[in-house]
């Protein structure tokens, strides 16, 4: 994309960079109550049958879905104008989420300043690794990879890893305020906790919060894992990475039902976002809809989606995720010493 066309997107866009109040407060009613109600009903309804009680988890799961991305705006400063609003609004929503707002929020806006850039991984997003690294690694190494990118885990005890522990620590180089933003969130959730334990009992309680956020962790890694995830997503290596081309080629369009749509708070347009992040996310659909060259993205439909949970490596001579099986011959070869090319031609890999 030459420069005139990417000077002309961001100017395309930036109309829909603009959060409106009454839109943000409207959000909030629909979105935080449910959340409450859906709850109590769901304790409520221990005494009728458990199996309904699982049934509000799951709804409910889906709006503290909803809930994370408000929070997500805020950390882009993008729910409303003043950034004092943001960052009270951004907190109250990080303990209902279970994450520290000054902590996600910086390792999300390095996870945009790097997505889809080879030569820095490692930051707010899931581990990938490519081919010939893959080959080349120990085979402790490629155990590990295999065992994180195995489904169970990504989306079993992904969820768990990160509100139980990586959440609640500050990464080594935190400045004081993400430091302290951690230390507040932990203590209002211990203090929110025992209060609700002491209340209702304590197998209530894990049965309710376990379950609902367990499910909603789990949807909110896999919305990660597919809006990166797929086919001919867009990987480069720092001196030929483009930021536009990292969000319209290296985020997906995930075409959801509009219910599950407006669960998700339109976060399936997530070129638009990682294109323009200071879009509300009630501004995505249409940045999408009047913006033409945002509409080449890749789309990507529940079904189709599924196929990715079988991308396991990248490939950058030929732009493409492939699977383990795809390689199995190139790590038998290595093992044996035989000399292989790692960067095989676009017709040396089955599909």
């Amino acid at each position: 994309m030459s420069k005139e066309k990417t000077k002309k997107l961001h100017q395309d866009v930036a109309p829909f960079a603009k959060s409106d109040k009454k839109k943000s407060v409207l959000q909030l009613i629909n979105t935080i109550p449910p959340v409450i109600i859906l709850w109590f009903l769901a304790y409520q309804s221990l005494d009728v049958s458990i199996w309904l009680t699982l049934a509000l988890c799951v709804v409910n799961a889906g709006f503290v879905v909803r809930t994370f991305i408000i929070f997500h705006d805020c950390t882009h400063g993008s729910f409303f104008k003043n950034k004092k609003a943001n960052d009270i609004v951004g907190t109250m929503t990080g303990v209902l989420t279970l994450f520290a707002y000054e902590k996600w929020k910086r390792e999300h806006s390095i996870h945009h300043a790097t997505s889809s850039n080879l030569d820095k991984r490692g930051v707010g997003d899931i581990w990938v690794m490519t081919i010939e690294e893959y080959v080349q690694a120990s085979k402790w190494q490629r155990l590990a990879y295999r065992f994180y990118r195995n489904p169970l885990v990504m989306f079993g005890l992904g969820p768990m890893y990160l509100v139980l522990i990586s959440s609640r620590f500050n990464r080594k180089d935190a400045r004081r305020k993400e430091q302290l933003n951690t230390y507040l969130t932990n203590v209002i959730l211990v203090g929110l906790y025992t209060g609700l334990i002491l209340l209702i009992g304590w197998q209530s309680f894990l049965l309710i919060q376990g379950s609902t956020m367990f499910v909603a962790g789990m949807l909110g890694i896999w919305l990660f894992y597919i809006q990166h995830t797929f086919e001919d997503s867009y990987f480069e290596e720092e001196s030929e990475w483009d930021y536009v081309k990292a969000a319209v080629e290296g985020s997906s369009y995930y075409k959801l039902p509009r219910v599950l749509q407006w669960v998700t708070g339109n976060i399936g347009f997530h070129h638009v976002h990682h294109l323009a992040p200071r879009v509300p996310n009630y501004n995505l659909e249409m940045a999408h809809e009047l913006t033409p060259p945002l509409q080449q993205a890749t789309t990507i439909t529940i079904k189709t989606s599924l196929e990715s949970l079988k991308y396991r490596l990248y490939d950058p001579a030929r732009k493409t995720f492939v699977t383990f099986k795809d390689v199995k011959h190139l790590v038998r070869a290595k093992s044996k010493g035989v000399s292989i090319d790692l960067k095989p031609k676009r017709t040396s890999l089955s599909k």
